[in-house]
């Protein structure tokens, strides 16, 4: 193997691992690797770290079929075989040409994988940059603080297996100098450049704009204020699982509104919110989190209009009582 020289890159992800506790030493990692600048930048800080922390590392590429997509997959193969890594590789069948699938499709495809090959930990190659691109899509959809913490340095991906964002505290720029340094071949996807997809323009427009005409460490500033909302959204989920707990009887689906009634109205939210799955059909949007909370202080027989799945909530004296609407009606 190469010589392997020493960046300031290499030292900032070094710390970060050591202080985030992120990988831990021999851990078996495998490196999402889309051909693109950050995947490649950290692919390669990994590779150079691996002595450092007696890590197994393996490479992952997922090939949406897509005609901007021919060719890379033989690309991300020669990288790993360059950096004498395993390579797999998953291929979709048929995939819609969307943001919303083309994620969800991948984070399937690497859970296979990782779980075929006995892997716990996924990284990827999420920036500072990305970070904030995501505060800001998130931000103009409307989402509560969890949208706007998102993309957080590590969270649990399928059972024993947690995905990794080790360079969060690392910009696109620094990533693109990074492999030019080192003479990456980086795959520059024209999908990117399409402003048909929202992130795309807010990368190429929105931030541009906002750093010329308001901060120029827009990036910086907002990566900040994702990383503080995290802290504050973890504190007060566990709260509301606390307030839940109290509120609920075991195995039950009714909730005690006089319990509810005496925590604040962002902790009743989140106590509901976290409730609702296990009576809905998929999770719940503000409209359905709302009615609930309403019928803590409603008056008796006070109900909800149907919610996914087909369920109801309902008044009954101190309980909102949660109910299939066919048990209801033969009730």
């Amino acid at each position: 193997m190469s010589k392997v020289y020493w960046t300031s890159l290499h030292t900032r992800l070094h710390k970060t691992l050591r202080q985030r506790s992120l990988l831990p030493s021999k851990a078996k990692i495998l490196i999402a690797v889309s051909g693109g600048q950050d995947s490649l930048c950290l692919g390669k800080l990994l590779l150079d770290l691996r002595s450092k922390w007696n890590w197994q590392l393996a490479i992952a590429h997922c090939d949406h079929q897509w005609s901007t997509d021919a060719g890379i997959a033989e690309r991300v193969s020669q990288v790993a075989d360059s950096w004498q890594l395993p390579f797999y590789l998953k291929i979709a069948r048929v995939l819609k040409e969307t943001e919303a699938s083309a994620r969800q499709w991948r984070y399937q495809a690497l859970i296979e994988i990782a779980r075929e090959q006995e892997f716990k930990y996924i990284v990827t190659g999420h920036t500072k940059s990305d970070r904030a691109e995501t505060f800001l899509y998130n931000l103009v959809r409307g989402a509560g603080a969890d949208g706007l913490a998102a993309l957080d340095w590590q969270r649990p991906l399928a059972e024993e297996i947690t995905l990794v964002r080790p360079i969060l505290n690392v910009y696109r720029r620094e990533t693109l100098a990074f492999c030019h340094q080192f003479d990456l071949p980086i795959w520059f996807d024209v999908v990117n450049q399409n402003d048909r997809y929202a992130r795309n323009r807010i990368r190429g427009e929105l931030i541009p704009y906002l750093q010329n005409n308001f901060n120029p460490q827009v990036e910086n500033s907002l990566a900040q204020t994702a990383e503080l909302l995290r802290a504050d959204v973890e504190y007060l989920e566990s709260l509301a699982q606390q307030l839940l707990q109290q509120a609920r009887v075991a195995d039950s689906y009714r909730l005690n509104r006089s319990i509810l009634s005496k925590a604040p109205l962002a902790i009743q939210r989140r106590a509901v919110r976290q409730f609702l799955p296990t009576v809905m059909t998929r999770q719940p949007n503000f409209t359905q989190i709302e009615a609930v909370v309403n019928l803590i202080t409603a008056p008796n027989k006070s109900r909800t209009s149907t919610l996914p799945g087909g369920a109801i909530a309902e008044v009954a004296g101190e309980w909102i009582v949660f109910e299939q609407q066919d048990t209801v009606g033969n009730s």
